[in-house]
């Protein structure tokens, strides 16, 4: 029992890093534009083979 005297607060702590880690990439626009990468996966705008 004595090991949850120190899991539990190491545990909350760790997911207090993650959600203001969360937070800060949210409040960075880092989430921006999520639908652009599929979109550009599948143009042929930017194929890397070579035009004949």
């Amino acid at each position: 029992m004595d090991v949850l005297v120190w899991l539990i607060p190491i545990s909350l702590f760790l997911g207090a890093v993650g959600l203001i880690g969360f937070i800060y990439t949210v409040k960075s626009n880092q989430y921006d534009d999520p639908e652009g990468d599929s979109q550009r996966i599948l143009s042929k705008e930017w194929d890397d083979h070579p035009k004949p």
